[in-house]
């Protein structure tokens, strides 16, 4: 089990490495008030004087550090890059500073010192970058320590005034981390109840599993009082236990008496003041007890650590192959993004992609909507007589028949109302076309090429531009067949149309002296509900065969009448409906004349008009739901989705365009390159802790 803190050293330094906190390794964390003796019990653990020293804050990067123990006959451990061994009995190496050896410890203060310059300033101020130390020597224990600032609560100099909270967060960063164990220190010379050290410690661990407090400067206690009962636990109580030390004076520090003295004279002064306790207390019981609860944390964290490696191994390669392998064969690469796009594209369109969508509709579905449920719902919701009053059917009727009296009912009238209310459904079926379009357009989104086009955020302009292009040219020619089959609906009034059963229903009810039918008579009424309140009388007249028969066939009549056609439409667009008036020179005239009620024989004219306009206007309605879709299908969707990719080949595929179309995202190849140093560093890790046998755990 001795092997397993150089594991844990052999894995930091691959992690130091990347420069990545994603594992959480097992390390003892060093935290205490300022001038507490924190880096004092470090330098007793290494037995060598290589620290800043000074008042106040003088830790103010944390400074991971590795003991590594060498035997003196090891000629292994001594080997270093370039075939040479190191001579010197003890040595050091600092990560930023790459294979460089320092066998002066005083020189190692002296680049601590400067490091810590170069990234927190002069002004005692901190910085969470840590400062990777790996010493190695024959007198220390295998350990993984991190020394953190001490906890002030007075900004002095030019600290921060936020310098409590700065140094806060940072120690509470390293000790959060549950494979830490935390290693509390506080002066025996203050209230252990007050040790800022043990309560932020209580607050991670709260059941103190992985919690060991140390008490330092045992020989600065007043005299006639000791600290037995702290010692014994008996005050605060530490499940891992408490460690009394005794540090070097400045005295000592001044005098440059060496560790070794020292800590001979700390254990004369347990063995006197605190005879019974010598033992488990001072410097050597302390390395050794964090190495053995080093050792022992790591192999319990072992199974975990190496589960963790393997989840993040499989994340990472996953993410690797995301990315995407350096560009070899350009033109292959965007020949493939071009297929890919468009079929994704069209996938989208026909329901059949990989990736559907379940939070909304999208592609061909939303089309799908837009066709039976808006479209088909706004069309229905128009009413056949929606802005056509009583008083415009008989001015329509009025104006078809010219300077002569009508006789019967022209069939003019019908038309040119008729007409008039189909044109209404030009409007929805060109907002039908446009809701497509916005629909194809948006449909870009949901290609499921989104890491390809990340990656060439060029390309993926490009992409969008072809397609936005495409969808614009086709825009104007959909529109045009929309426009048109309107136009056909109003180029011929087919008045034979088979399903048009109203106007034999009214010529034989006329013939026959009878009323109307009731379902039409029911239609005709309920379309009159928002109109004058009129007398609801009626009058049964009885029309011969000849008058209905001239209504729907006498051609003559109607080249007659076509004369009047002219001056229909103005005044329908004079209409209430139209929202203008029209010049009317004899406004008088008429306005009184239309102040009366209706007679019985223009009621009846009217409401064969409505009944005929109604009837037909549903026919034509009916053709328009059906045929607006068919078009915009065939001259929008389908025309798009197959000539998708041949024009995004022709528009792209050009040489002198290769390396601007796929020029990386510097940020995609940022991140490759992290994923891969990241990847790499897994996998050595696994390997490491592949070495470790069973048996070596216990």
């Amino acid at each position: 089990m001795e092997g397993l803190i150089p594991v844990i050293n052999k894995l930091q330094d691959v992690f130091n490495t990347v420069g990545s906190e994603t594992i959480l390794l097992p390390q003892i964390v060093v935290i205490g008030n300022q001038s507490s003796g924190k880096s004092s019990v470090v330098e007793s653990l290494v037995g060598r004087d290589f620290l800043p020293r000074g008042t106040g804050i003088v830790t103010r990067r944390p400074l991971v550090l590795q003991l590594v123990h060498v035997a003196k006959n090891d000629a292994e451990s001594r080997k270093v890059e370039g075939g040479g061994t190191v001579k010197a009995e003890e040595w050091g190496k600092f990560l930023h500073t790459k294979e460089k050896i320092y066998t002066d410890f005083d020189e190692i203060r002296r680049e601590i010192e400067n490091e810590t310059d170069r990234m927190s300033g002069i002004n005692k101020g901190i910085s969470q970058d840590p400062i990777n130390l790996k010493i190695f020597s024959p007198k220390i224990v295998n350990l993984t320590l991190v020394d953190l600032p001490g906890m002030t609560k007075v900004p002095v100099g030019d600290q921060p005034q936020d310098i409590e909270g700065q140094i806060y967060e940072l120690c509470l960063k390293y000790i959060s981390n549950p494979n830490s164990i935390i290693l509390a220190v506080s002066a025996a010379n203050t209230d252990m109840a007050t040790s800022e050290a043990l309560k932020l410690a209580r607050d991670v661990d709260v059941d103190g599993r992985r919690t060991l407090a140390v008490v330092t400067k045992l020989d600065l206690m007043d005299h006639g009082t000791d600290a037995m009962d702290v010692l014994c636990g008996r005050v605060i109580p530490v499940k891992l236990g408490i460690i009394g030390v005794v540090n070097r004076s400045q005295a000592d520090i001044n005098s440059a008496k060496d560790l070794t003295s020292c800590v001979k004279d700390e254990g004369a002064f347990l063995q006197k003041k605190y005879p019974s306790i010598a033992s488990r207390n001072g410097t050597h019981y302390l390395a050794k007890t964090l190495n053995r609860l080093l050792m022992h944390h790591i192999r319990d964290c072992l199974p975990e650590l190496k589960t963790r490696v393997n989840i993040l191994m499989a994340q990472f390669q996953s993410l690797l192959i995301s990315f995407g392998e350096p560009v070899e064969d350009k033109g292959q690469l965007l020949l493939q993004i071009i297929t890919r796009f468009a079929s994704a594209y069209c996938s989208t369109i026909e329901g059949t992609s990989k990736y559907i969508e379940t939070s909304e509709l999208c592609g061909g579905a939303r089309i799908c909507y837009i066709f039976h449920e808006t479209f088909g719902r706004t069309l229905e919701s128009v009413d056949p007589l929606v802005g056509l009053t009583t008083m415009d059917v008989l001015t329509a009727i009025r104006n078809a028949t010219g300077t002569r009296p009508a006789l019967f009912v022209p069939e003019v009238s019908f038309e040119l109302l008729v007409k008039r209310q189909i044109r209404r459904l030009e409007d929805p079926s060109l907002r039908c076309v446009e809701l497509v379009h916005e629909e194809m357009q948006r449909i870009i989104q949901h290609c499921g090429t989104q890491q390809e086009m990340l990656r060439f955020p060029k390309l993926h302009e490009k992409i969008i531009d072809v397609v936005t292009q495409l969808l614009r040219r086709r825009l104007p020619p959909t529109n045009s067949m929309v426009e048109n089959i309107v136009g056909i609906e109003l180029a011929y009034i087919n008045t034979k149309h088979p399903d048009f059963h109203e106007v034999h229903l009214v010529q034989k009810s006329m013939t026959e002296n009878t009323e109307l039918p009731k379902t039409i008579h029911k239609e005709l009424m309920e379309a009159r509900q928002s109109e004058e309140a009129r007398d609801q009388t009626k009058e049964k007249k009885v029309l011969n065969s000849s008058t209905i028969t001239n209504f729907i066939k006498n051609k003559n009549l109607q080249d007659k009448l076509e004369l009047g056609t002219a001056s229909a439409p103005s005044s329908v667009a004079g209409s209430p409906a139209h929202g203008r008036k029209g010049v009317n020179l004899l406004s008088d005239v008429p306005t009184s004349e239309f102040a009366r009620k209706l007679s019985a024989r223009e009621r009846r004219d009217c409401e064969v008009i409505e009944c005929l306009i109604r009837s037909y206007f549903l026919i034509v309605r009916k053709n328009i739901q059906d045929t607006i879709p068919k078009a915009i299908m065939h001259f929008l969707v389908n025309h798009v989705k197959d000539n998708l990719q041949s024009e995004l080949v022709s528009q792209l595929y050009k040489k002198e365009e290769f390396e601007y179309l796929l020029e990386e995202s510097h940020h995609v190849s940022a991140r490759r390159k992290e994923a891969q140093d990241m990847l790499k560093a897994l996998q050595r890790a696994s390997h490491i802790i592949g070495e470790i046998r069973e048996t070596h755990l216990w």
